[in-house]
């Protein structure tokens, strides 16, 4: 899902399916709050935790899914002092998907 050389971590596009191994839910609310906790784990099988990500690059089908993002962006990045640069572009997502995440991370 990544690559890690020394404390920089890169991932793979980080997708919005069920953390325990599930479907993607058709509902946009619950594939990014997915989108989130696979982030979550991609960090911690990395060494790290969310607060090492330094960057954030979301690809999504409809810019209208921002909503549904932006809330878990928050509640993932509460502090607005720490948060991680992040850009978001439109774009085709192959297999359905309407949401994934690349991150860049630098693990304490």
């Amino acid at each position: 899902m990544g690559s890690k050389i020394g404390n920089v971590v890169y991932s793979s596009g980080i997708g919005a399916g069920d953390p325990n191994g599930g479907e993607r839910p058709k509902d946009l609310d619950k594939q990014a709050e997915n989108m989130f906790k696979n982030m979550e784990g991609f960090m911690a099988l990395a060494g790290g935790t969310v607060d090492d990500i330094i960057f954030v690059m979301l690809l999504l089908k409809d810019r209208g899914t921002r909503e549904y993002v932006d809330k878990h962006w928050l509640l993932t990045f509460p502090d607005a002092d720490s948060r991680p640069a992040r850009h978001a572009l439109q774009t085709e997502l192959g297999g359905g998907q309407d949401m994934q995440a690349l991150i860049t991370a630098v693990i304490s």
